[in-house]
């Protein structure tokens, strides 16, 4: 069989053209390039997107913020942003169907649970445990011996 063959097709009502012999896969090659050039262009703006995520994690470090919820906060902003952006783009999930969406929603639901349980229960020592001054700040000391 020989590739190079005339055809007419459709492309709306009334409207069909023919292509020559490799006319048709011409069309193709061409449509083929510009999905080709619009993906590695979406690949590059989210490479950018996690290297400024990355510099702003580096970043975030130097600055001080008093409260430790509110930087744990931030981390986990910028984290789950970029995470987005590797699961979304990276592993193809932003065209998922439902069910997937479904499950990394109950992910993230129960993980912010979990994070909130742990910020909120980090004030609380167990009973007879004292801290002490020492080269740590912090030194847990049993008070039972």
């Amino acid at each position: 069989m020989s590739n190079s063959h005339s055809h007419t097709h459709s492309h709306g009502p009334g409207e069909s053209h023919s292509h020559g012999p490799g006319g048709h896969a011409h069309a193709h090659a061409a449509h083929d390039a510009h999905d080709v050039s619009k993906h590695v262009r979406t690949y590059i703006f989210v490479f950018c997107a996690l290297l400024f995520g990355t510099v702003l994690t580096v970043g975030m470090y130097y600055v001080h913020i008093p409260s430790v919820a509110w930087t744990i906060i931030i981390a986990l902003f910028i984290a789950t942003v970029k995470a987005f952006l590797v699961a979304g783009f990276f592993m193809h999930l932003i065209s998922e169907k439902k069910t997937i969406y479904a499950v990394l929603a109950a992910t993230v639901f129960f993980f912010a649970g979990m994070m909130y349980l742990i910020i909120w229960h980090r004030g609380e020592v167990p009973r007879g445990t004292r801290y002490i001054e020492g080269p740590n700040k912090q030194l847990p000391v049993d008070v039972r011996r």
